[in-house]
């Protein structure tokens, strides 16, 4: 990722990669002739935002800071930008203020009790705390047993699991990930979403670094500047203890003094379901696993 301080690429290239996808017919423009690159031209954007194309030329080489909001919400509707992106656009006009940048160093606050508790309490969902960075913060013993492959991989940095790190860099990812490919498209663009919220984070900054090193996908998809902010929708696993199993996943923002995002995930099975019944079987094998870890 680039300086913390300094953000203008990523503005530069998403706006750039947001005007491509647009062709003249998509926003009531004629097509014309002699287009070399496809996507709307600069000055096209300029005109549907109603600025000028020396203004919008400069928007879009990433200098932002100071741009009003009202500008910046009409550059979104210009680019047909969805909620997400125009959110990520906003951000990254404010991490672009001096005032709005982070410190580079930011230890992450211990899971309060309260909130383990709640995790805790949960039993037929598989419930876990993860911030920005896609780290497992807190989990309830069936969500650690849910994802069992990604806690016993060697993926995880001192004992503690990460998403993103599993899914491009351990290749039982492949097979415990039905839709691997949709999982990593996901995974991609909820790391993106939180860079342009916090650029200074360095432990961010390290992990994009590190998958981008080590995994072409990662690099392929991180290209695209694509962002979501909440993940939810159906996740369906292949677990080594129960097989196929399909679960409805949703997510909720906990709010945090520390500023810093965390967002409690649940996968629940449907009622009445083979994945119900194997959810009760992930339940037994989660309880005995633990027995026997605190007994040795």
């Amino acid at each position: 990722m680039d300086n913390p301080s300094d953000n203008r690429a990523d503005i530069r290239d998403f706006l750039a990669s947001r005007r491509a996808r647009l062709s003249p017919e998509q926003v009531g423009l004629p097509a014309g002739t002699r287009r070399r690159v496809p996507g709307l031209r600069r000055e096209e954007v300029a005109v549907l935002s109603g600025v000028s194309i020396e203004w919008y030329t400069r928007l879009e080489k990433g200098h932002i800071s100071g741009v009003s909001e009202d500008v910046l919400g009409s550059v979104a509707r210009a680019l047909q930008l969805n909620d997400e992106e125009r959110g990520y656009l906003f951000d990254l006009a404010k991490a672009a203020r001096p005032a709005g940048r982070q410190p580079v160093g930011r230890k992450e606050a211990a899971v309060a009790g309260p909130v383990q508790w709640m995790i805790d309490s949960v039993t037929m969902s598989a419930v876990f705390l993860r911030n920005g960075r896609l780290d497992v913060l807190a989990t309830n013993p069936l969500g650690r047993a849910l994802h069992a492959p990604m806690f016993a991989s060697d993926t995880t940095v001192n004992g503690q699991a990460n998403f993103a790190r599993f899914h491009f860099l351990d290749p039982v990812a492949r097979d415990y990930f039905i839709d691997w490919e949709g999982g990593a498209a996901a995974t991609v663009a909820l790391l993106r979403a939180e860079a342009g919220r916090e650029p200074g984070d360095r432990a961010l900054r390290e992990l994009v670094g590190e998958l981008s090193t080590l995994s072409a996908e990662f690099r392929t998809m991180w290209a695209s500047h694509d962002v979501r902010s909440l993940h939810e929708g159906v996740k369906r696993l292949q677990h080594p203890v129960v097989g196929f199993i399909e679960l409805t996943y949703q997510s909720a923002e906990l709010s945090n003094p520390t500023r810093a995002a965390r967002t409690l995930n649940i996968y629940t099975a449907e009622p009445g379901t083979v994945h119900e019944e194997n959810i009760k079987v992930l339940t037994s094998w989660a309880a005995t696993t633990q027995k026997t870890a605190s007994s040795t």
